[in-house]
Parts: structure tokens; sequence; C-alpha cells
């Protein structure tokens, strides 16, 4: 007696616990542990760490015989983290209508008194939770790829803040195609059409897409954008501001699809399915609508904003006072004349430029130049090898000296020169000034492969071993866990 009090009161108990749960939650809960307890997503997962351990190994092998700079990997490890993060989104989304519908399990859930856009919501937020397992699991391939690069932080900061945008948006727009599809087959057929769609592009060499309206369609594509705008950032060391056209589409595609997929198919989810309407809208989604139009066009009149604050800064000339060139006497030297590295090595070394002159010279600029000697003095981007590429010299009194450090890494074997220009600011838009050269820093990198590239393989073969074991654990207490609870005279689902 005593025994069937206590269960009653527990049952009373969960009871109004679940009154007091908010409808999504209980949806989300739900589909959480089908998701994930369930081994689609795990799965999925595993795949995705051992492509990019894959690819992480191809790549620093590829480094070792013909180097790729350490942001280089960096930035296309990246790329497949938000590719990926987007796929698993918007395969989790398609299937979470059209899925249900086909299982035979949507109509209890529509019969429930819960508004159906909260089930949207609360399908939308399981769907969504692959994405930030999937960037914390592609942190440690950055990390090791990046090889102590101070560009490993942002990339990961801006790849957290795009890809959750495109995340946000392709998790939305399957669900969108899950609920307008008749059959689940027909939702990942037409999802996985419109991924391809939006990815293909980011693989054309840049030479294609060149133009007014090349550069249009990579500011419109989001994905396109996102990786046009973090390459910049990462390999080039852009100044954000530069890009800041390529970081419209991202917010404007999330708000458009959110809209979509909350003021418009939520409330219209039906047991089966049907293709969009036009109807005229009720006055509570006029007002949504309003408000997300107005947050669009909000946002549409602050990135040319930034864009032209970017603009206007970076072409701020600094005042000076006029100097005469043929008054001024620059010389530059460096410290360093040759040197043998293997590639993959870094070399430092200084410039001093002194004022032999017997006035203050202007403001000077000091640019790094590289060629490659092995094949017929054909130039080398310095981009590829230094983060710093020009340093800003300020005026330099009579008999008076300055100094830069350089920092070069060694990315790909051969014989080349290094050597520095210093360019004087010239008296004003009708006159010009002579460039300097410094004396040239013979280079000559070796090849040399290493056992453990990178120091790679411990995090490739790591990574996917442990989440294969954590899912196979998952999986088995998952099991233990329905048998246990399986009650006699049940449908055996667990309580």
């Amino acid at each position: 007696m005593e025994d069937a009090t206590i269960r009653g009161g527990r049952a009373r108990g969960d009871d109004r616990h679940r009154r007091s749960t908010p409808a999504w939650w209980l949806v989300a809960r739900r589909e959480l542990v089908e998701l994930w307890f369930g081994g689609r997503i795990l799965l999925l997962l595993v795949l995705y760490t051992v492509l990019m351990s894959v690819t992480a190994i191809l790549r620093v092998i590829e480094s070792e015989v013909n180097l790729i700079p350490p942001v280089e990997m960096v930035f296309l490890t990246v790329l497949s983290t938000i590719s990926f993060g987007m796929f698993i989104g918007l395969i989790a989304g398609a299937d979470t209508i059209s899925g249900e519908r086909e299982r035979a399990t949507l109509e209890p859930l529509l019969l429930t008194p819960t508004s159906r856009r909260q089930i949207v919501f609360g399908k939308f937020i399981a769907a969504l939770s692959p994405w930030p397992v999937a960037l914390l699991l592609a942190v440690p391939y950055a990390v090791v790829l990046s090889q102590g690069d101070a560009a490993l932080v942002p990339s990961l900061a801006w790849t957290a803040l795009l890809g959750t945008l495109l995340a946000v948006a392709f998790t939305g727009f399957g669900m969108l195609v899950s609920i307008w599809s008749g059959s689940n087959r027909t939702s990942l057929f037409v999802s996985l059409l419109v991924y391809l769609l939006f990815v293909i592009p980011t693989q054309f060499p840049g030479q294609a897409q060149k133009g007014n309206l090349g550069y249009l369609v990579q500011q419109v594509n989001p994905m396109q954008a996102s990786s046009e705008f973090i390459e910049k950032l990462i390999v080039n060391n852009r100044d954000p501001l530069e890009r800041a056209g390529y970081l419209v589409a991202q917010p404007v595609f999330a708000l458009v699809v959110l809209g979509l997929l909350f003021v418009y198919a939520a409330p219209r989810v039906r047991l089966e399915g049907e293709t969009p309407r036009l109807r005229r809208p009720s006055r509570r989604a006029s007002r949504s609508v309003g408000v997300l139009g107005g947050l669009l066009v909000l946002g549409g009149m602050a990135m040319p904003l930034l864009a032209l604050a970017g603009s206007s800064a970076g072409s701020g000339v600094p005042s000076q006072a006029p100097a005469s060139s043929h008054d001024v006497g620059i010389e530059i030297t460096t410290d360093l004349g040759y040197a043998v590295v293997n590639n993959g090595d870094d070399i430092e070394f200084s410039t001093v430029i002194v004022n032999t002159g017997d006035s203050d010279t202007p403001e000077l600029v000091v640019a790094m130049n590289i060629i490659n000697l092995g094949k017929g003095g054909d130039p080398v981007d310095p981009e590829d090898w230094s983060p710093e590429r020009t340093q800003e010299v300020g005026t330099i009194a009579p008999g008076a000296s300055a100094e830069q450090a350089w920092f070069v890494s060694a990315i790909l074997d051969g014989n080349y020169m290094i050597y520095m220009t210093v360019v004087a600011t010239p008296d004003g838009t009708e006159a010009t000034s002579h460039p300097i050269a410094s004396p040239g820093v013979h280079l000559t990198v070796q090849g040399f492969a290493r056992s453990n590239p990178g120091g790679v393989l411990p995090v490739a073969i790591g990574v996917p071993l442990l989440l294969s074991a954590g899912t196979v654990l998952i999986r088995r207490w998952w099991n233990r866990e329905r048998v246990s609870t399986r009650e006699p005279g049940t449908n055996g689902d667990p309580a």
C-alpha cells in the first residue's frame, strides 16, 4: 500500500513537472535522445573526424614537399568544419517532419495540446545541436596545423560566428523542405541538391570569378562569402572592414529562413506534406514579418556604413611637413647575408634604415620582395611567406636610424633572394620618389620530410578512435537503459 502511494506521489510530481516545463523543451529533449542515443548523429560525427584526419595528414604531407603555409592549412580546416556542420544540420533538419510522417509518429505529436510552432522550435533546437560538437572536434586539428601561428584564435572565432549563422540557416532550410515534402526521400534529395549548389562554387578557382558579376555572386552565396572573408582575413591578413560586404549574406539568409520557418511554415504543419500556398497572413504574423523586415533593413544599412568606415580608415594619409627628395639620403642594410634551412623552418632578420642627409626624411614604407632564382627570377607572393610584408617607418632625423624586425617562413624548397625596398612618401600629388633596395638575403631551402609531419598523427588517429569508443559506450549504455526501463505490458518503449 505504501509502495503504491509512493508511486502515485511520484507520478503526480512528474505530471506537475511536465506541466511546468515548456512544450518546446519536451519536444527538443525527445528529439535529442533520438538523434544522439539513436546513433545517427554520432556515426556522422565519426565519419566527419575520419575525413578531417585523412585530409589533415594529406595536407601536412603535401606541405612537407610543396609546403602550404600553416595559416592556409588552418583556413582549409575551418572551411571543412563549416561545410560539414552545414551538411549535418541540413540532413537532421530534412528528416524532422517528413521522417516522422513516414514513421507514423507525427500524428500523435500533432494531436497533443501544443502549438505547432513550439513543436517546430523544439525540433529545430535538436537538429542544430550537432554544430557545436563539430566545431569543438575541429579545434585539435586547427591547433596542430596552425603550428603556433597567431591566426589560430581569430580563425576559430570567425568560424564560430559565421558557421553558427550558416548552421542556423541550413538547418532551418532543411526543416522547411521537410515540412513541404510528401516523402522523406524527396526532402533529403532536395536538401542535398541545394547544399551542392551552395558548396560547389567555393571549389572554383579564383580566376573564374573575377569581374563585378563574379564578386556579386561571391557575396550573395552565404557559403562562398564566408569562405572568401575568412581566407582574406586569415591567409592574406586583410582588415575585416575591407571585406564587410561579405558579411551581409549570412545574417540575411538566416533571418529569411527563420522568418519563413516560424512565421509562415510552422503553424501550417500538416499530417500530409503540401506545397506552400500564398495566403493573407494574420495580424500577428504581419507584425512578425514587419519586425523581421526592419531588422533586414537595419542590417543592410549597417554593412555599407561599416565598409565605408573601413575604406575611410584605410585611405587616410598622415599629414607631414614637406621634404625635398634631393636633400634626403637614405641607406638600408640587413644583418643577414645568406641562410640554408629546411622547408618549414623560420628565419628572423633585421633591417636598419639610416638618414645620411641633412634634413628629416619623409614618412617611409619598407616592403618585402622575394624572387625565385631557380625559376628564371619568378616573383613569389610574400603573403605566403610572412605575416608582415610591409612596415611603416616614421620620420628619421639627420644621422639617426630606425630598425625593423622581419619574420619569414620557408614554405617551399628552392633557391630564393629576399630584399627590402624603402619608399619615401612623395612631396605631393605631382611628385614622386626613388625607391631604394637593400642588400639581398640569399635563402636556400632544402626539402625535409618528417616521420610525424607537423605532429598531426596523434590527433588524426586519437580523435576518431576516442569518438568511436565513446559512440560504442553510449550505444551500449542506451541499450541497457532501454531494457532496464521496459515494463511488462508496454509496447517496449522506455518509460
